[in-house]
């Protein structure tokens, strides 16, 4: 063997794959063989978004019935040897497994195991549909912070996702009891005063188990007063620049997701345009660009299940991963095209089933 010295380290130190088993139930080997991929690809991070409306798959010890109730089948859950086997498979990679349990929002499958858990919204003061985690009781807070001592058991990572995002305030607003707990706390009708009592003492629950909280934009832009060792995650694509520069600017980490959204398909080599993002590239001091962690791409699960998982995130991915690992001034897409053409063949050669880039070929499979 000839001798050789590589010098190559990463730009960011945070490189992460967001997979969605919510929407869509993803198999075990489905989750280990993208952790493979991601190996390949220099990712270090696999965001775990578990559960969401649709269904809630992790098996929980202390609250069986979330899962029992809450997932598509009993046949469609993690159980605590199979995250046990996930969290093991990606530590012999080099890749944490940093999980998400997004609240109060994106909570509809976890009423269907958790009484009294969600808000019943009123129309025409009839009892409907249920809304987002009720912030006005004290159970609630109770069963999250049982809850979210069990997760930080079983997740060894120091990082919880507590999602954050999209909350509706209509039901909310609907709810006589939610109105009257308002008053009495002397928000008036200002529903992000509610939103951020809430976030504010989910993370002091956070806090209490020893973790740390990753949350997506809207909690910052919603002025909760979190405590130090707060991450923020930019996720919308509109103006994203903008928001990091005045989540830096504010003293806060940042993980950039907004130009990578890899649920979004068109047709030609949309890679290019994940590729050509500079992170970085956002008005602020150099102290602001050194709380820019990294970055994720998100491949969220409405239109993604086992089936084209793979073809999905790879070699799509791998733009951003080296957008994410190598140097700023690594960015010519001509050359980038021929790399990344040899590296999908010799991903499809190690058994992922990478989509191709454009015209071409593969030495693999010929026989």
């Amino acid at each position: 063997m000839n001798e050789s010295t590589i010098t190559d380290s990463p730009r960011f130190p945070h490189r992460g794959i967001l997979i969605d088993t919510a929407r869509h139930y993803l198999p075990v080997k489905s989750i280990l063989k993208t952790l493979d991929a991601m190996a390949f690809n220099k990712f270090n991070v696999l965001h775990w978004h578990i559960v969401d409306d649709q269904s809630f798959p992790y098996q929980s010890i202390t609250f069986p019935e979330l899962s029992n109730k809450g997932s598509y089948s009993l046949s469609h859950v993690y159980t605590p040897n199979e995250v046990r086997t996930v969290i093991e498979y990606a530590r012999l990679w080099g890749i944490r497994v940093i999980p998400e349990f997004d609240t109060p929002g994106h909570t509809q499958s976890w009423g269907k195991g958790q009484k009294n858990l969600l808000t019943p919204c009123y129309n025409l003061h009839e009892p409907g549909a249920f809304g987002p985690i009720n912030p006005s009781l004290n159970t609630t807070y109770s069963f999250l912070s049982t809850f979210f001592k069990e997760i930080s058991s079983v997740f060894p990572d120091l990082f919880i996702h507590l999602g954050g995002d999209e909350v509706e305030f209509k039901c909310w607003e609907s709810n006589a009891e939610i109105l009257n707990f308002m008053k009495q706390k002397g928000f008036g009708k200002n529903f992000r005063e509610l939103e951020s009592f809430y976030m504010q003492k989910l993370l002091d629950i956070i806090s209490a188990v020893k973790k740390r909280p990753i949350v997506w934009q809207e909690v910052f832009d919603n002025d909760v007063k979190p405590q130090q060792g707060f991450v923020v995650q930019v996720w919308k694509a509109e103006n994203y620049r903008q928001e990091v520069s005045r989540v830096t600017a504010a003293g806060f980490p940042v993980i950039i997701s907004a130009p990578w959204y890899l649920d979004y398909i068109s047709y030609g080599q949309d890679w290019m345009k994940y590729y050509e993002e500079e992170p970085l590239d956002f008005r602020g001091s150099q102290e602001q660009k050194q709380l820019v962690i990294g970055g994720e791409a998100c491949l969220w699960g409405e239109y993604v299940d086992a089936t084209n998982l793979t073809p999905r995130l790879w070699p799509r991915a791998s733009a951003i991963g080296e957008r994410l690992w190598s140097r700023k001034d690594i960015k010519n897409v001509d050359d980038a095209y021929r790399r990344l053409a040899a590296h999908r063949c010799r991903m499809v050669g190690r058994g992922i089933a990478a989509e191709p880039l454009f015209t071409g070929y593969c030495n693999y499979g010929l026989s």
